[in-house]
């Protein structure tokens, strides 16, 4: 637009002209000026790395409890299948006792983001220790679900409790919330950098609001340091080789990022899609996880296996090197997700992702001729990516863990993936600011769920429409 780009750049020139004038020709900013603002900016810098260092250290102890007791629940569930039948049972507990206590958190993650964008209510301290309990209960009796929206969760909480014991300004609150994003994301996982950028990014669809990345920093590398430090250690993925960039490569990736589109929006609608039918068809919640849990029961005998079963950390690490992996692994997968999350069960959905995007990546390396451990590595980190809407967290954090060698491949597919996913993703609460193919800026930061999504959006076209409400109205 012509006449608006005009005025911005008059706009531009004419604040460039005042600063320069300002400070040109000897007229310097007086001394005590240039003293008190770089004061303020110590004092700023010491407070951020006092309670970034809070928020993460609290981040990484109740990541390294968590780890420690999802260890254990992993191996007692190996070593004793007998418990997998007990799952509906384990429903029907878990829904009674967020039934009884756990109305306020039911949100989960999204009550996180809509806590960032409108700060209401303190975060319940309960949520902390009951998404803990409800987790490791979820993958003692076999349900398929991840970790980081625990992690997530927990992390917020306590950056919440922190901001109210120090009695901070509203516009730091939302800064330490998303520290414990950031500390809660980089800790569970060991991948600092990503979880830095993770909290950043997550809280609004392709913005990120530099203001919280001191604290989110400071927070995720103490609480990966802390997490480390109490004897937690996080799985190591093959390293893959580096792999020359070719028109006929990216080619090859063009395509790829286009199937991992295709299934992340499989994952995104069908989870969103049964948890509303199912909470319509059978209101409570026990009794709603109980059924599902009894599904997942089914599909465990169905299949005959107990590798689609809780995080499923060996056949990812499979999927890096077994040309043999079947390739139904990832849609197995995706299914026992899609169906334990859907019930209500506890946990996140990096960790399953993980294992679908390195199974499909499996199978289109072979049909694509692409190197294996490339194409599992980068189909790992470009699923979640595309449905969690965070491509430069994901990247990141596929260097994190494979090493700079993903690179740049692994920046195509998951960038080309999020774009073709359209206006949704896994958190309806995450805000959206302009619409993924462009145009001019809403009038709001609106809710993804508050986003009319046509059915193609897969391709990328057809833009949705914004509700006009005012921001307060969003929830």
């Amino acid at each position: 637009m012509p006449g608006r780009s005009a005025t911005r750049q008059a706009r531009g020139l004419q604040w460039y002209k005042g600063a320069r004038s300002r400070t040109s020709l000897g007229e310097r900013q007086p001394t005590g000026a240039r003293t008190v603002s770089l004061d303020k900016r110590a004092r700023s810098f010491g407070q951020w790395l006092v309670l970034g260092s809070v928020v993460g250290g609290v981040c990484g102890v109740a990541s390294a409890v968590f780890l420690y007791l999802l260890d254990v629940a992993t191996d007692v569930r190996t070593r004793h299948e007998v418990l997998v039948y007990t799952l509906p049972l384990a429903g029907l507990a878990i829904g009674a006792l967020y039934g009884r206590w756990g109305t306020p958190i039911r949100g989960g993650n999204n009550l996180v983001l809509d806590t960032v964008h409108e700060g209401d209510k303190q975060l319940p301290p309960r949520m902390a220790p009951m998404v803990l309990v409800g987790t490791v209960l979820t993958h003692l009796f076999g349900g398929s679900a991840g970790r980081e929206g625990t992690a997530v969760q927990m992390g917020a909480s306590l950056a919440d409790a922190v901001a109210h014991r120090f009695r901070v300004s509203p516009a730091t609150r939302r800064e330490l919330l998303a520290a414990g994003i950031a500390g809660g994301f980089g800790s569970v996982f060991g991948t600092p950098i990503a979880g830095t950028v993770f909290g950043l990014e997550v809280v609004c669809v392709g913005r990120m609001s530099y203001e919280a990345l001191v604290p989110a920093l400071v927070a995720a590398v103490v609480g990966d340091l802390v997490t480390r430090s109490l004897g937690i250690h996080h799985t190591l993925y093959p390293t893959p080789a580096a792999l020359p960039l070719s028109p006929q490569v990216l080619g090859k990736w063009l395509v790829f990022g286009a199937v991992v589109a295709l299934v992340a929006v499989v994952f995104v609608e069908g989870v969103h899609l049964l948890k509303k039918r199912l909470e319509k068809t059978v209101p409570s919640l026990p009794l709603r996880m109980a059924l599902g849990g009894a599904v997942v029961v089914a599909l465990w005998k169905l299949v005959g296996t107990s590798d689609y079963l809780g995080l499923g950390v060996p056949t990812i690490e499979r999927a890096f090197v077994d040309p043999t992996l079947p390739s139904s692994a990832f849609a197995l997968k995706l299914l026992f997700t899609a169906v334990t999350l859907g019930a209500g069960f506890l946990g996140g959905e990096v960790t399953p992702l993980f294992f679908v995007g390195a199974a499909l990546g499996n199978v289109l390396a072979r049909v694509l001729g692409l190197p294996l451990d490339l194409a599992a590595g980068v189909g790992l980190a470009a699923l979640f990516g595309a449905a969690a809407n965070t491509p430069l967290a994901l990247s990141l954090m596929a260097v994190e863990l494979l090493g700079a060698g993903v690179l740049p491949h692994v920046v195509i597919v998951t960038v080309t993936a999020y774009l073709l996913t359209g206006q949704r993703g896994i958190y309806p609460a995450q805000r959206i600011a302009r619409l993924k193919h462009g145009g001019p800026l809403l009038s709001r930061l609106v809710p993804l769920r508050d986003v009319e999504s046509p059915p193609n959006a897969t391709s990328g076209e057809q833009p949705p429409q914004a509700p006009t409400a005012t921001r307060e109205d969003s929830r």
